[in-house]
């Protein structure tokens, strides 16, 4: 039996470095397993896909070999964004599958993202479920069917109808990253009434330019330079595998997600009939108190795109998000997480407007904010590193919130410390009404981090 490493099966995926934890023998055993499990669904089909890494293909090549040893029929779609697949399972009506992909991670990752239900990816239990069925080797047995599908005209079709435009005439620059999405904005793009310029568009698993992650500004910095030299209205940008947006303005200022789902409920809170709106613990209060003004109630949820995906059908919200630039649409559309998608309907929003993203913002509260930040922690003592975090602030008999690590809830501002559920990080993020505020709160909570870290 191959030797796995079980941190790779994370709270909603398997993740790891390939040739080193993630190999394609370990792929084989992953669809081995899924198999069973699906055989135990009753199941005999599933969808594939994969982005556009270099270690995508020889994966995808053995997990299929698993499943149709399993017994399960693969309907593989090839290189695909992720909300490609997701598009898949409505539109190919199987409702479960596989997804070769590590999203943003950098270019020596992989992974797998997977669902039972064609409605969410799989999390928690169900993800460990796997590493236990591999340990106890018990497969089903068969012999599936491979069959090939082009869902690429279909996907556009979608995502372009829904959107109305007007004659104001737009400038538009859009940067893929070199990520997959690079195979599909810029057919998007030709459909749009307006000036579109495409940035990094071309699909490169090395990507050279910048590191494909939207919500960290300093990969934005080519987008911003480019959205002002071209006196652009909006500069959008997408994760690897597609299913993240960022934004920047046309001042060439980054729109943190949070401020983005301002923008969209501004659009919507009076077209749609349930005034419910779900974000995750790391959303400014910015957000909280617009909604409130808008007569919207406000849930704050745990992260992770599994559990707000999951969380948004079950609540039937009629649009959710969460920072890291997850967002569902379900006014208009079928509710999955897609970057390009969000970024035509604040598209949309620009051409019914005389405004500039900037001025769609006027009014909203102010807080002082940190970006998202990193302390680099081993998987395997990030829970031990949490329950210190949370020991410190009941003897300081501090306000917190639990669902997703500790948040401190001071009445001026906060400090989330967060376990990372894509990598060996302790992630954390401080607001206050004041920047005086938000430096004492960074202080007291960073030397807390790295005392911590330095007892380890």
């Amino acid at each position: 039996m191959t030797k796995i490493n079980k941190l790779m099966f994370r709270e909603y995926d398997i993740r790891g470095i390939y040739g080193e934890d993630l190999t394609p023998d370990i792929a084989y055993l992953v669809g081995r397993a899924f198999a069973t499990k699906l055989t135990e669904l009753n199941k005999k089909d599933t969808i594939v896909g994969y982005d556009n890494r270099h270690s995508s293909v020889p994966l995808m090549q053995e997990l299929v070999k698993g499943l149709q040893e399993g017994g399960i029929n693969v309907h593989l779609l090839g290189l695909v964004t992720t909300p490609m697949y997701y598009f898949s399972w409505d539109y190919l009506n199987i409702k479960c599958g596989i997804m070769i992909t590590a999203s943003h991670n950098p270019k020596e990752y992989n992974g797998f993202k997977f669902s039972y239900n064609g409605i969410h990816n799989t999390y928690g239990k169900d993800v460990y479920e796997l590493y236990e069925i591999i340990e106890k080797g018990q497969f089903s047995e068969g012999k599936g069917s491979l069959t090939h599908h082009d869902v690429k005209d279909a996907y556009i079709e979608l995502l372009t109808k829904d959107i109305h435009l007007t004659d104001r005439p737009l400038k538009v620059i859009f940067d893929c990253g070199n990520g997959t999405t690079s195979i599909v904005a810029k057919d998007i793009f030709q459909k749009l009434n307006i000036t579109s310029i495409p940035l990094f568009a071309e699909s490169d698993p090395d990507f050279p330019n910048h590191h494909p992650d939207p919500c960290v500004e300093e990969n934005l910095k080519q987008l911003k330079e480019k959205v002002i030299s071209e006196h652009a209205n909006l500069g959008v940008a997408y994760d690897g595998d597609g299913d993240r947006v960022g934004v920047v303005d046309e001042k060439g200022n980054m729109i943190e997600t949070d401020k983005f789902m301002i923008i969209i409920w501004r659009n919507i809170y009076n077209k749609v009939t349930k005034k419910k709106a779900l974000y995750d613990v790391k959303c400014s209060k910015s957000l909280e108190d617009e909604l409130i003004k808008l007569g919207i109630e406000p849930v704050c949820y745990r992260t992770g795109n599994s559990y707000t995906k999951a969380e948004v059908v079950r609540g039937d919200y009629p649009f959710g998000g969460e920072y890291s630039g997850h967002v569902y649409f379900r006014d208009r559309f079928p509710g999955y997480d897609d970057g390009i998608y969000a970024s035509l309907r604040l598209i949309e929003i620009l051409s019914n407007t005389n405004k500039e993203v900037s001025e769609l913002l006027e009014g909203i509260t102010k807080y002082y904010s940190t970006k998202e930040l990193k302390l680099e922690v081993a998987d395997a003592h990030k829970e031990e590193f949490i329950n210190k975090v949370k020991e410190y602030c009941l003897n300081k008999n501090y306000q917190i919130l639990t669902i997703d690590g500790i948040k401190v809830l001071f009445d001026d501002g906060f400090a989330l410390i967060r376990a990372s559920n894509t990598g060996p990080n302790i992630t954390y993020r401080y607001e206050a009404k004041t920047e005086a505020r938000l430096k004492e709160i960074s202080t007291e909570f960073n030397n807390l981090l790295t005392k911590i870290k330095e007892g380890e």
